[in-house]
C-alpha cells in the first residue's frame, strides 16, 4: 500500500475523479434544464376529472397534470382506485382566474377522461384555456363555418400575419419618424442658438416638418386599420362547467386538440413553441412573451464589453511583463489587479453608476447633447456603460491570464529576432504577440464566461424587466449604446423570486436558464476555436 501510495497513482485517480463528478454535474444541470424546459413546450395530454362532491369546491376540471405529489399507496385499477396521500397537481389555466393551478387529493377523483376534442388555447404570455370550441364572431356576430376548427386555423394565421405587421409599423416605421422629428428639433434649436434661424432655414425646417406629419398620419391611420382587424374577431370557448367565454382572438398565439394529436403534429407544436420562445416578441419585451430582447441585449452586452476589455487588458499586461521594472511598484500593481478580481460585482455596479453613468454620462450630456437637458442622453443607466462596468470587473482576468501567455515564450525567441535586426517593437508585434495569443483568448473566454452571467452589477447600471426598445434596430445609427436593454440573466433572478405566480413561471425559469447556458457554451466554444487555430498557426515559432 505504501508503496502505491509513493507511486503517485492516488493522486492520479483523485484528479480523474474530481474532473468526471465536474463533467457529471455539468452535464446533469444541463439535462435537469433541458428535460424541464422542453416540458413547458410539449403538448400534454388533458383530463377532465369529475371530482367527489365537497362544500366550496369544484366538482369538476379540465387540465394538464403537472405533477403528483404524496407518498400514499394506490390500490385498485383505472379511475376507481385509490391513492392515499398523492395529491394531483393540475394546471386548470385561465387568465382571468384567481390561479392557474390547483392541487386536489387523488382520493377526490371518482372519473378521468381525455375528451378528444378539448381544446387548448395559448394566449398572449404563456398563459392557457382549457375548454370546447362553441364557435366564433365576427364583429360580434356568429361566424358560419362548416369546419370550424379549420376556420379558426385560418384566422389565427390571419392574426399573426396582422399582429407581424402592426409591430413593424409600431416598431421600425413610428419609431423611425419619432427619431427624425427629434432630430429636426435638434437642428432647429441648435440654428435658433447659433443665430442661423434665417428664413430659408424656416423654410427647410417647415417643409421637413410638414412631411414628417404627412407621414406619421400615414403610418397611424393604417395602424389603426390593423388594430381594428385584429380586434374584429373573437373565439367562444365553453369550460368544464358549461360557462361560455369569450376570448378576443389577438391575445391567442395558438390553439391545438392535444388528445388527438400525432406525434409529428406534437414535434411540429413543440417546434413552434421553441422557435417562438428562442424568436420571441420585440415588441412585448417581456421574458414571458419570448427571449429574444434578452438574448439580443445578452449579446451585444457581451461583444461590447469584450471589444472594450480586450485592448486595455492586453496592453496593460505587456506593459507589466515587457516594459516594466520589476520593483516594488509592479508588485503592488500586481498584487491590486489580483484582489480586484476578488472585488464582490455589486462594488463594481455601484461605481459604474456612480462614475460612468453620473460622472462621465452627465459630462457628455452637458457637452454634446445639452439642448435635450434635463432629459438625459448618456446620463443614464444603458448598455454602454454597462458594457465598461464590465470590462472593467473583467479587466483583471485578461491581465493575468496574457502576463502567463507572455511568460511563456522563451527568452530565446527574443534574443534571435533582436540578433537579426528587428526592433523591439517589431519583435513583440510579431513574435511574441502571436505566441501569446493563445492565452489571450483564454482570458476572453474567461471574462466572457463571467460577463454573461453577471446580474448584480447590471441592476444598477442599465439592465430592467421589460425594455420598450431593442438597443440594435433598424434606425440610424442601428446601435443604441445610451438605450436600457434586457438581460437573461436578470429574467432569471426576476421569474424565480419575484413573479407571483411561481408554479406558472418555473418552466420559463428553466428554459431561460438553459438559453443562457446555450449561448454561454455557444461564446466559449467560438472562443476555444479561435484559440485553436491562433496555436496551430503559431506553433512553430514556440518549439
Amino acid at each position: 500500500m505504501n508503496a502505491w501510495f509513493r507511486s503517485g497513482r492516488p493522486w492520479i485517480w483523485l484528479t480523474a475523479g474530481s474532473v468526471s463528478i465536474s463533467l457529471l454535474a455539468m452535464l446533469s444541470l444541463v439535462l435537469l434544464l433541458s428535460w424541464q424546459a422542453m416540458r413547458l413546450f410539449w403538448p400534454q395530454p388533458v383530463y377532465q376529472f369529475q371530482l367527489s362532491a365537497m362544500a366550496g369546491q369544484p366538482g369538476r376540471l379540465l387540465g394538464e397534470i403537472v405533477a403528483v405529489r404524496g407518498q400514499g399507496a394506490s390500490a385498485g385499477s383505472g379511475a376507481a382506485r385509490t391513492e392515499d396521500g398523492r395529491k394531483y397537481v393540475i394546471r386548470i389555466g385561465g387568465t382571468d382566474a384567481d390561479r392557474d393551478f390547483y392541487t386536489v387529493a387523488a382520493d377526490r377523483v371518482s372519473a378521468r377522461q381525455r375528451p378528444a376534442d378539448v381544446l387548448v388555447v395559448q394566449r398572449s404570455f404563456y398563459s392557457k384555456e382549457y375548454g370546447y370550441l362553441q364557435g366564433m364572431l365576427e364583429d360580434g356576430q356568429p361566424l358560419t363555418a362548416v369546419d370550424m376548427p379549420r376556420a379558426l386555423r385560418q384566422r389565427l394565421a390571419l392574426m399573426e400575419t396582422q399582429r407581424r405587421l402592426a409591430r413593424e409599423l409600431r416598431g421600425v416605421e413610428r419609431s423611425g419618424l419619432d427619431q427624425r422629428a427629434e432630430r429636426l428639433d435638434s437642428q432647429r434649436r441648435q440654428w435658433i442658438k447659433a443665430g442661423q434661424w434665417t428664413a430659408r432655414n424656416q423654410a427647410d425646417f417647415g417643409a421637413a416638418q410638414t412631411e414628417l406629419a404627412r407621414r406619421m398620419d400615414q403610418v397611424d391611420r393604417q395602424l389603426a386599420t390593423v388594430e381594428k382587424e385584429l380586434d374584429r374577431d373573437q373565439l367562444v370557448l365553453r369550460d368544464v362547467e358549461g360557462a361560455v367565454r369569450m376570448i378576443p382572438l389577438r391575445e391567442i398565439e395558438r390553439a391545438w386538440y392535444p388528445n388527438h394529436m400525432t406525434t409529428l403534429e406534437k414535434v411540429r407544436l413543440w417546434s413552434g413553441q421553441v422557435g417562438r420562445f428562442v424568436g420571441g416578441s420585440g415588441e412585448d419585451a417581456d421574458a414571458r412573451a419570448g427571449a429574444f430582447p434578452a438574448m439580443v441585449g445578452t449579446l451585444l452586452l457581451v461583444m461590447l464589453m469584450s471589444v472594450m476589455v480586450m485592448p486595455l487588458g492586453v496592453m496593460a499586461a505587456i506593459y507589466l511583463h515587457e516594459y516594466a521594472r520589476s520593483n516594488w511598484l509592479t508588485r503592488l500593481i500586481r498584487i491590486s489587479v489580483g484582489n480586484l478580481a476578488g472585488v464582490p460585482s455589486i462594488v463594481y455596479g455601484v461605481f459604474g453608476l456612480g462614475f460612468f453613468v453620473y460622472v462621465l454620462g452627465g459630462t457628455l450630456d452637458k457637452l454634446f447633447y445639452a439642448d435635450a437637458l434635463p432629459n438625459p442622453t448618456f446620463g443614464t443607466p444603458g448598455l454602454l456603460w454597462a458594457s465598461l462596468t464590465l470590462a472593467l470587473l473583467t479587466l483583471p482576468v485578461v491581465i493575468v491570464a496574457t502576463e502567463e501567455g507572455l511568460e511563456r515564450i522563451p527568452s530565446s525567441l527574443r534574443h534571435g529576432s533582436l540578433a537579426l535586426g528587428a526592433t523591439r517593437a517589431e519583435t513583440l508585434w510579431r513574435v511574441v504577440l502571436p505566441g501569446a495569443a493563445p492565452a489571450m483568448i483564454t482570458g476572453l473566454i474567461l471574462a466572457v464566461a463571467r460577463a454573461a452571467g453577471e446580474t448584480a452589477p447590471l441592476m444598477l447600471v442599465g439592465v430592467i424587466k421589460s425594455a420598450p426598445m431593442l438597443p440594435i434596430d433598424g434606425v440610424f445609427p442601428y446601435l443604441h449604446p445610451e438605450r436600457k436593454f434586457m438581460h437573461l440573466g436578470f429574467q432569471i433572478y426576476d421569474m424565480a423570486f419575484q413573479s407571483p405566480d411561481s408554479d406558472a413561471a418555473r418552466p420559463l425559469l428553466f428554459a431561460t436558464a438553459l438559453l443562457l447556458i446555450l449561448i454561454v457554451i455557444g461564446l466559449n466554444l467560438a472562443a476555444i476555436g479561435l484559440r485553436h487555430r491562433l496555436r496551430e498557426k503559431y506553433r512553430v515559432l514556440t518549439l
